[in-house]
């Protein structure tokens, strides 16, 4: 496929809008989203002003974890279309100027895939190193205390080989093995072959999570006053471990080193997603820090329960500048993955408001999640419409994380499933999220849809917000950001509260562009 031109630093200062493709739009009548869908729906991404878009995975599954359990990485499931409905969705998108980054989940596989099938049928096939195998101790349980984020042991047993198998997340999602230089390869040929096809760089699912300690050694545990629920629900016991040899090894910079090379003739970027609560900044830093690495990442430092703060804002930059001064963040407030920032920090719409001014005033690159620019809250979805296996496993102390899966209200109307699809959705429409359709918001001058739009202009007005110096500094509830490059200069004073400070209204701010 013809590779445009591309500027060396798109990524730096962009706003990326994340589709979860199977709550975006159906085009088949299945209840299901699809790539289709997606294409139709670009021009209302390229409006909103995005400079790319990040697809959640697509490829060959048995959906056990919705796509995040790849059988195949170099085609398309059919819930979401054909290789060709890929690609006109690349055409289309380049068209509007928009790139496109599609979701790589690099860590492990389904147990499906042929590359594991092949791995557990014996110990001595092409393939039998390929995924994390080891024998039991002597008395038969799992060869150390390693835990998954989905609950219980990160050991499977399997009766083929006599062994176990490492997986970090559900049963049927094996680790491969990135000590074998094969593995490596073979993941470095898919990334090729997407780049061949057009796509403009990766979001890497878990990213510090591809390489393990191969000694096997047991984590050391963790005391109960360091442990919180950034990585996982409080009532995991995967918070009870440092977790300092099932991930976030030192070897695995040696891969990124290689998957920055296949990128580079592309001019394509990533940015990595860090899921480690007590190394997050340092990692981002160790991942993003020169040009040889990765591009960005982000940690959970704003995707976590905690309130956004003036001074949590100030208190993470300077965090930042201290574990992480040569690295470049990419930050999120929701994700697929987490409760909805309007949810979780009990946000108003002048409060939504506030945060997303904020949010574009920021150094470093920005993810927006599908239907936060709606202000939408997290949906209730009663235990017997779950679909997301996490929740089912720690429900109801953790309900999972369907509420934030939802489809996109497109129509303000019930019976039309909000614009979303023609048959019976895959997951129920919320009807509190009915007046926040984009049909609604589109022509309310004064709408959360419409004040994304502003400000998502406005960072791209001033070179300074997207790559310039900046200077925080916090009064009480009121957050100064000051952003400078050249002679462009940008000063926003907002105050981060539903009280009168420092002479601005509640959410209200102040904005000077010199």
């Amino acid at each position: 496929m013809l590779q445009l031109p591309k500027a060396k630093n798109w990524w730096k200062g962009a706003v990326i809008y994340q589709v979860y493709p199977r709550s975006f739009q159906d085009t088949t009548g299945d209840g299901t989203g699809d790539l289709r869908g997606i294409t139709q729906r670009l021009d209302y991404i390229a409006r909103l002003g995005a400079d790319a878009v990040w697809i959640s995975p697509f490829f060959r599954s048995p959906m056990k974890d919705f796509g995040y359990d790849v059988s195949d990485y170099l085609d398309i499931d059919p819930t979401f279309g054909t290789l060709a409905d890929f690609d006109a969705l690349i055409a289309r998108a380049h068209e509007l100027g928009l790139k496109i980054m599609i979701d790589l989940v690099l860590s492990h596989t389904s147990d499906q895939h042929p590359w594991f099938v092949e791995s557990r049928a014996s110990r001595d096939n092409p393939r039998a190193d390929w995924y994390v195998w080891a024998d039991p101790k002597p008395d038969g349980t799992a060869p150390n205390n390693w835990l998954s984020i989905f609950g219980g042991s990160g050991w499977h047993w399997d009766a083929r080989r006599e062994q176990y198998y490492l997986h970090n997340f559900l049963t049927s999602q094996p680790d491969l093995n990135f000590h074998n230089p094969e593995v490596q390869q073979a993941l470095l040929d898919v990334a090729h072959f997407w780049l061949e096809r057009g796509v403009d760089g990766f979001r890497l699912d878990t990213i510090n999570f591809y390489t393990h300690d191969a000694a096997l050694r047991d984590n050391p545990p963790l005391p109960p006053e360091e442990r919180n629920d950034q990585t996982a629900p409080k009532v995991n016991p995967y918070n009870h471990q440092r977790h300092v040899y099932d991930k976030s090894r030192p070897e695995n910079l040696v891969f990124l080193e290689k998957l920055r090379a296949v990128m580079e003739p592309y001019g394509a970027a990533a940015v990595g997603e860090i899921g480690d609560s007590q190394r997050g900044l340092e990692l981002l830093g160790e991942y993003t820090s020169g040009d040889k690495l990765m591009h960005m990442s982000y940690a959970f430092e704003f995707l976590s329960g905690s309130d956004l703060s003036a001074a949590r804002v100030a208190d993470v930059f300077e965090q930042l500048a201290e574990k992480a001064p040569n690295g470049w963040p990419c930050w999120a407030f929701s994700n697929h993955d987490v409760v909805r920032h309007a949810t979780r920090w009990g946000l108003s719409e002048p409060a939504v408001n506030a945060y997303v001014t904020v949010m574009m005033c920021l150094r470093g690159s920005v993810c927006i999640y599908q239907g936060e620019e709606l202000g939408l809250h997290e949906a209730d979805v009663p235990y017997e419409a779950l679909q997301d296996p996490y929740g089912i496993e720690f429900w109801p102390e953790f309900k999972g994380r369907d509420g934030c899966r939802t489809p996109m209200v497109w129509e303000a109307h019930s019976n039309t499933n909000a614009g979303f699809t023609t048959g019976v959705p895959w997951l129920p429409i919320s009807h509190e999220h009915l007046h926040c359709a984009v049909s609604e918001q589109d022509k309310q001058i004064g709408s959360v849809l419409n004040h994304y739009r502003w400000a998502i202009a406005l960072r791209h007005k001033h070179p300074a917000l997207q790559t310039g110096s900046q200077q925080l500094q916090v009064d009480g509830d009121v957050l100064t950001i000051t952003r400078q490059q050249d002679d462009d200069r940008v000063t926003l004073r907002i105050n981060l509260s539903n009280e009168e400070a420092g002479g601005l209204g509640p959410w209200h701010f102040e904005l000077n562009e010199a």
